[in-house]
């Protein structure tokens, strides 16, 4: 069958990595797709955002499956828009897309549905909102209501970091219409988690528990981005709190958007915090988690095409998920500046040394071809993936190879996956005791 992935990123590189085991695929097509991407898929020269566009290649190609990486067509409509031609596409409807789209939808689907979360206020009038921080606790989160590429959360210890997040948001308009309306809420404490769920409406399997690392620099420093890194799986989940996860937040939202009309089909990823009062909600994504899916699909045995058609046809249920014993971390090689303004163009070097090391693949996020050669197209470039028989082992050989690919001012953390070891040393102490 022909399958076209709609992206351009970290997230579309592996969705075409791992569409392209299946025995099921015969042409497999990317739009716009990336350099890595189009060693393994025809790139099309056609955006993301470009819906008409991409029905018509659709319709014109015969393409049997449609998957669409990014949150923004989702948001727009492109699965309505595909389904109304009668085009197989896998995520959810617009209406569904919501969850992700509008933060003050999420919380309010949240409280309805009884989903742990922290308590909020949304505001559309940046003057009530002052006056809501004057008597606040601190600190506070305060959120940009819409799509803002993961940047659109600030953390306030103070009234002045508040004053100038509603400021920045609401005023100076940094995310745009994104901005028209905020959530501020409080500032929840433990370590964050990320669970991704395939949902065909009705049925649903959870995949293996991941921890992303949003801030720039080490020791989870610095502003948001849009994710530095991942590894799966994560220790700070046993069986317990899974079943906990399931029974008080996926199994809600799943059940939630059916009985509210919007039936959720696609990928469900809820960004948790672990609390001492147990997992709460920090957001509702509608699509696979960048650079999350990086460490989760490559260990999932499955065929991921034939996971996506039984979510498109209603039949999860038949389903067992497959998963390799390995762990596996990933670290994203960014542009020096980076989540700020940075330069592209730059050459990378080193990329194909690792094509043939059966533990290490290397995901193309902001990348472009220019002749024969690869150079940075993004802020996010590049994510060094590797396999390893234990967590310790998946990040020596991680880092070591990362120092292998160069471009001017690369940067990258060197502390994921830390997390992982302190708390698999802590477990083995009690464990001890």
């Amino acid at each position: 069958m022909n399958i076209l992935i709609i992206g351009s990123g970290g997230r579309e590189h592996v969705l075409a990595w791992k569409v392209k085991k299946s025995p099921l695929i015969e042409k497999l097509y990317c739009a716009p797709g990336n350099a890595g991407i189009s060693e393994i898929a025809e790139c099309v020269d056609i955006e993301a955002n470009d819906i008409e566009g991409l029905v018509k290649f659709a319709k014109k190609n015969k393409i049997n499956l449609t998957i669409v990486g990014p949150e923004a067509p989702l948001v727009d409509g492109i699965v309505d828009r595909f389904e109304k031609e009668k085009l197989m596409v896998f995520g959810p409807s617009q209406a569904a897309a919501r969850l992700e789209g509008s933060k003050v939808f999420a919380k309010e689907f949240m409280q309805r549905c009884n989903i742990p979360t922290a308590q909020f206020r949304a505001f559309e009038d940046p003057s009530k909102a002052r006056e809501f921080i004057q008597k606040a606790h601190f600190p506070l989160v305060i959120k940009a209501d819409g799509l803002a590429a993961g940047k659109g959360v600030i953390v306030c210890k103070d009234i002045k970091e508040a004053d100038a997040a509603i400021s920045r948001i609401m005023e100076e308009k940094v995310f745009k219409e994104a901005g028209e309306k905020i959530i501020i809420e409080e500032c929840l404490v433990g370590e964050e988690v990320s669970i991704l769920a395939i949902s065909d409406g009705e049925n649903y399997v959870i995949l293996q528990p991941s921890q992303d690392h949003k801030r720039i620099f080490d020791d989870d420093l610095g502003p948001n981005t849009g994710g530095m890194g991942a590894y799966c799986p994560t220790p700070l989940l046993d069986e317990v709190s899974l079943k906990k996860i399931e029974a008080r937040v996926i199994e809600p939202a799943i059940r939630g958007m059916r009985r509210e009309g919007m039936p959720f089909k696609g990928v469900l990823y809820a960004g948790l915090m672990m609390t001492e009062e147990g997992p709460m909600t920090l957001e509702f994504n509608v699509r696979f988690g960048d650079p999350e899916s990086q460490v989760v699909l490559p260990r999932l045995k499955n065929d991921l095409v034939e996971l996506m058609f039984a979510s498109c046809e209603e039949r999860l249920n038949d389903i067992q998920l497959i998963w390799d014993k390995r762990a596996c971390v990933t670290v994203v090689m960014s542009s020096g500046g980076y989540p700020g303004e940075y330069e592209s163009g730059k050459e990378i070097k080193g990329l194909d040394q690792f094509k043939k090391d059966e533990n290490t693949i290397i995901f193309h996020a902001g990348t472009k071809s220019e002749g024969d050669k690869v150079v940075t197209a993004g802020g996010r470039v590049l994510a060094m993936t590797c396999f390893g028989k234990t967590m310790e082992k998946a990040i020596e050989d991680v880092y070591k190879k990362i120092e292998k690919i160069k471009f001017e001012r690369c940067f990258f953390r060197r502390d994921i996956g830390a997390k992982a070891l302190i708390i698999g040393h802590r477990s083995q102490a009690a464990g001890h005791r």
